[in-house]
């Protein structure tokens, strides 16, 4: 069983969050909220909790995983941020929004899309999730909660809080609950890989990234 570490939704009590971030370092794989989604996570370079994830997501290894950084210069550590992305994410940072981006030497490969050499990341507006950044000082992994069964469902989708916790308490290590329900939608992606940024998906709050991206676009 996973073990629970309830903490404040905008004051996370610093030793649980350090509790959280050991565990973390040792290779934990946790369940825990973000501005969109609960989200399952680990240690960006700790490898046999990203091969978990992935095991847990029934994700192959062409398949990018996304991870959370604290801000725009960290991201800049992991990706290459042109100068039109850039005048994009720094409006829309922080926020419910992952960004497809070309990897640097410091993503995992086990991270990255081996082909395209890309990585999907975010940096959420959600105090827990920045507070455990900070305690770790590098990237979390996370990929939303939605385990499929075995006919190919995703039957944790839109669960409340309790039931999503049962469903998920034997597979990983710790749970962070920080007394709110899950977020009803996923982050809105953008590939910034291209010539010109494209919302390949829409999720939360897309139209607001849809009226910074045309004029970007305008102005390169």
């Amino acid at each position: 069983m996973a073990i629970i570490y309830t903490v404040h939704p905008e004051t996370p009590q610093r030793r649980r969050i350090e509790k959280i971030r050991d565990a973390l370092q040792d290779g934990a794989v946790m369940l825990y909220p973000t501005d969109t989604v609960y989200a399952i996570g680990c240690d960006l370079n700790v490898k046999s909790a990203v091969q978990r994830v992935r095991r847990l997501k029934q994700l192959s290894n062409d398949k990018p995983l996304t991870f959370l950084c604290s801000s725009l210069s960290n991201i800049a550590q992991y990706a290459r941020v042109g100068n039109q992305a850039y005048r994009i994410m720094k409006h829309l940072i922080p926020g419910p929004y992952t960004f497809l981006l070309p990897a640097t030497k410091l993503v995992p490969r086990l991270v990255m899309s081996p082909k395209r050499r890309t990585s999907g990341i975010r940096v959420p507006d959600h105090q827990v999730c920045q507070e455990l950044l900070e305690a770790l000082g590098n990237p979390i992994i996370s990929t939303s909660a939605h385990l499929p069964d075995e006919d190919g469902k995703t039957p944790t989708v839109g669960l409340e809080k309790a039931k999503l916790f049962d469903s998920l308490d034997t597979l990983v290590d710790i749970i962070v609950d920080n007394s709110l329900e899950p977020g009803p939608k996923v982050s809105t992606i953008i590939d910034m890989t291209g010539d010109e940024p494209v919302i390949v998906r829409q999720g939360l709050q897309w139209e607001t990234a849809e009226a910074w991206i045309q004029p970007a676009i305008q102005g390169r």
